[in-house]
């Protein structure tokens, strides 16, 4: 096992010596969901494939203990984690395509000098494979009795378009994880509604939507609220954004977290700055 959690945490092992084999052989929905798990600062572990292959980040391994292998695994497990364990039926509905949120379940931790209990929130996620449930996602947050861990200062308010409901709420769920306000709507219709009623620094979307695109959406956004910082993700390079008017990032599909934490770190800059 590798000790490593960060961005570079996928690259660097050798994956090839686990259950998941070689990452080049990896479908696109693995590739991302290790890429969420590995970059995400609370506790989370995936769940894959038939054989139940379990991938967990530092934090999950910091949390579990001392004896707990460090991140990333990516080994079928001889006993199941302690959060995949709180309930099957949750994991059964999450393989059958429900996400799942079980409230204040007391989980318990072996220390050095026994065990450590407190109750945690848990997100079971299913992650699509094609046209089948390829895997779970499972995130920890203290419960909020004992979670006492504000967002951070510079967290921002951000509005995601995106089509595909999959990545929709796996993007949501990660720019949460980092400390953004963040709600996802899967048109422009729907966007425009909420950006009529609510404030937002950054409009994060596909450019292509059904209905209106993401250009014309954006342009109608800015008349909606000037400050708005807008960040496009496409597949199509920057081909259809060549002629855009007004002020913009660009990431091209597939990105990586990192390019996206960028992105946002230059608009928090921009916000401090006052510019």
């Amino acid at each position: 096992m590798h000790d490593t959690g960060n961005a570079a945490a996928a690259a660097s092992a050798d994956w090839s010596a686990t259950d998941l084999g070689d990452p080049l052989a990896w479908p696109q929905a693995l590739r991302l969901c290790v890429d969420i798990v590995l970059n995400t600062p609370l506790p989370m572990l995936l769940l894959w494939g038939p054989r139940h292959i379990v991938v967990f980040n530092q934090a999950y391994a910091e949390l579990a203990g001392p004896r707990h292998p460090r991140a990333p695994g990516g080994r079928v497990p001889a006993v199941w984690p302690a959060p995949l364990a709180a309930s099957q039926a949750a994991l059964d509905s999450a393989f059958g395509g429900d996400m799942v949120r079980l409230a204040r379940q007391r989980l318990s931790f072996p220390r050095d000098s026994g065990f450590e209990a407190a109750d945690y929130d848990l997100y079971f996620t299913p992650v699509r494979d094609a046209d089948a449930v390829g895997g779970v996602l499972c995130a920890l947050a203290p419960s909020a009795s004992a979670a006492g861990r504000p967002a951070p200062a510079d967290g921002l308010r951000i509005l995601v378009v995106e089509d595909n409901l999959d990545s929709q709420y796996l993007v949501v769920e990660m720019l949460r994880a980092f400390g953004h306000q963040a709600e996802g709507v899967g048109d422009a219709e729907s966007a425009l509604a909420l950006l009529n009623r609510n404030s937002y620094n950054v409009l994060f979307s596909d450019v292509s939507l059904p209905g209106m695109s993401g250009v014309d959406m954006a342009r109608e956004a800015l008349r909606l609220q000037s400050g708005l910082n807008v960040i496009f993700a496409s597949g199509y390079g920057d081909a259809l954004l060549r002629h855009v008017e007004f002020a913009h990032q660009s990431l091209q599909k597939p990105y990586e977290l990192e390019h996206l934490q960028a992105a946002l770190a230059t608009v928090s800059g921009r916000l401090h700055s006052g510019v």
